[in-house]
């Protein structure tokens, strides 16, 4: 979740079905399907509080997203460069030719119009930063590799949630960069780092009817599988790769986490995976979880309902007893914070990328 901005039109992937279509009166039917980890049916004729805000919520979205986002236009921008198959030798060879494409991408957009876009891409095509990937089309999407992947020892990979691209993608960017500087700081002498800023499917808006559906999470599930094994690749062999995955991004991860060759998988602000345990996930990988004291996303249902064929919501409280998660100290994390430099949270997201399990404080 994050700032609201609108969805708008985007050639990575459709758009999810709206659940107001149908029957004049869906919260008597929806409520009928509520799970909280176990079925539960409210008696008939009473729908439950959260389950009328909730509906109220999404047709606001229905109708003022697609209204939001059909004000701006599409913004044009080069197709993703054509890249030999990547390996360690052909990496920097991957960065730059990245880099040229932002900087067609910055070219375009700024012919177009959109100053904002056009700085965006800039920055992302300047000398300093290693991109192995980047699509300027649409929302835009870019992953980013801070450290020396093909050295390094721990691996961090960010699964950035809603309202997160091109657009908005310096502050994606700040976040990887606190880790990055912090791992290198408090990681013993010789242990090299890099962290993997994921920015690999269309984010939801938080003001949007797919912020509360597993749809762009299960669209983006392959993708990320397939950057883990491509990581394996290129990564020595003794690398430990950790996910971190930040509010709608733990229900993408939830969504791969299925036999993932990972040793970590850590929710942070999370709303839910979408399964209503850890066992559920299927995941080898140690699965950690915290919430700041500050962060709103405390307040949202952790409930799965049946709207008309669509399933809204994302099941078991990751932070609770019930769903079986490593639960670490976030202090007062607001929902934005958990990687501010300095921060406990920080300090604990690190520790756990470097296999310091032992100092991390349960929460």
């Amino acid at each position: 979740m994050g700032q609201a901005r609108p969805d708008t039109a985007d050639p990575h992937s459709q758009a999810a079905p709206s659940p107001h279509e149908g029957p004049p009166d869906p919260a008597t039917e929806a409520a009928r399907g509520v799970r909280t980890g176990e079925e539960t049916r409210p008696k008939a004729g009473r729908t439950p509080a959260w389950l009328r805000a909730l509906l109220s919520a999404l047709l606001t979205a229905a109708i003022v997203a697609p209204l939001s986002g059909a004000a701006r236009p599409a913004i044009p921008a080069p197709p993703p460069a054509t890249l030999a198959p990547l390996a360690p030798s052909t990496l920097h060879t991957a960065y730059e030719a990245n880099r040229a494409d932002a900087a067609e991408a910055a070219r375009m957009a700024a012919a177009h119009g959109d100053t904002h876009r056009a700085a965006a891409d800039r920055a992302l095509a300047s000398p300093s930063r290693h991109l192995l990937s980047f699509d300027g089309r649409g929302a835009g999407q870019a992953t980013e590799i801070l450290g020396d992947l093909t050295r390094a020892d721990h691996v961090a990979v960010l699964v950035p949630g809603s309202d997160t691209s091109i657009d908005t993608y310096d502050r994606f960017h700040r976040a990887a960069a606190a880790l990055y500087e912090d791992l290198t700081h408090r990681a013993p002498g010789g242990t090299r780092v890099a962290v993997v800023a994921w920015l690999g499917y269309r984010t939801p808006g938080t003001v949007s009817t797919t912020v509360t559906t597993t749809t762009r999470a299960d669209e983006a599930a392959p993708r990320l599988r397939a950057l883990v094994r491509q990581l394996h690749t290129l990564a020595p062999a003794r690398a430990r790769v950790s996910l971190l995955c930040h509010s709608y991004g733990s229900v993408v991860c939830g969504r791969a986490a299925a036999g993932l060759p990972v040793d970590d998988i850590v929710l942070v602000g999370s709303p839910g995976t979408g399964a209503d345990s850890v066992a559920a996930l299927r995941t080898p990988a140690r699965v950690w979880a915290a919430r700041g004291s500050s962060d709103w996303v405390a307040h949202v249902p952790h409930v799965r309902a049946d709207l008309l064929g669509v399933t809204v919501g994302f099941g078991t409280d990751p932070v609770s007893r019930a769903f079986g998660a490593r639960v670490f100290d976030a202090a007062g994390a607001d929902h934005s914070g958990y990687f501010t430099p300095g921060s406990a949270s920080l300090a604990n997201l690190a520790r756990i990328t470097l296999g310091e399990t032992s100092e991390v404080p349960r929460a």
